[in-house]
């Protein structure tokens, strides 16, 4: 479902099985992205390369990224690392990321409710699953300062398991009120901790299969 759009200034990449249909392109930039358009819904020459790029890190699940050929800055890494527990959904992740078995990336939704048909990534099986887990979490001890929140992050989806995320991490509510700031952590992707977004050890008496 992978597609490529090229145009003069930029060439833009959308990947449909990680799209979870935010709607932040089509609402931002309508006149490059047009669901009504069928297959050619996108038309990267309809904006200027610096309003794709916005349009780009506005994108949670990194479907949308943006390739520029003019000469200009083109996507760069989040500032920090950032864990977004949005409600009722996913785990949404901005950092300088490797996924295990996945490659580098940095911007996805990872599903947390155990249903996605395409996980680690989110393909909104929650809403239909009936998920139900809040977004807006009391906040804890903080290890870090936001400046120390950057470097490399590494995410493994264990077998069966939790989604085990090693780096420098601020986890937030999905308001954007810090949580907590750790140098690793092990989330909840069964749908069934206790102690959400982390992991408990829950799966294990599910019978999580992934």
């Amino acid at each position: 479902m992978a597609r490529s759009y090229e145009g003069e200034d930029v060439n833009i990449h959308f990947d449909g099985k990680r799209c979870i249909h935010a709607r932040r392109c089509v609402t931002g930039a309508p006149g490059a992205f047009n669901p009504e358009a069928g297959r050619d819904w996108i038309d990267p020459d309809a904006e200027s390369a610096e309003a794709l790029l916005r349009i780009a890190y506005a994108c949670p699940s990194g479907a949308i990224t943006v390739e520029r050929k003019d000469g200009g800055t083109g996507e760069e890494a989040p500032r920090i690392n950032q864990v977004a527990v949005l409600e009722n959904g996913p785990l949404a992740v901005r950092a300088s990321m490797e996924i295990e078995g996945y490659g580098a990336v940095t911007r996805a939704t990872l599903c947390r409710c155990g249903l996605s048909k395409n996980k680690p990534f989110c393909d909104n099986s929650h809403i239909e699953g009936g998920f139900v887990a809040t977004g807006e979490l009391p906040a804890k001890d903080m290890e870090m300062s936001v400046p120390d929140l950057v470097g490399p992050v590494t995410v493994t989806p264990h077998a069966d398991g939790p989604l085990q995320m090693k780096g420098a991490l601020e986890v937030e509510t999905g308001t954007g009120h810090a949580v907590t700031r750790v140098k690793g952590a092990f989330f909840c992707r069964c749908g069934q901790s206790k102690n959400k977004p982390f992991c408990d050890g829950s799966h294990k008496a599910a019978g999580f299969k992934a």
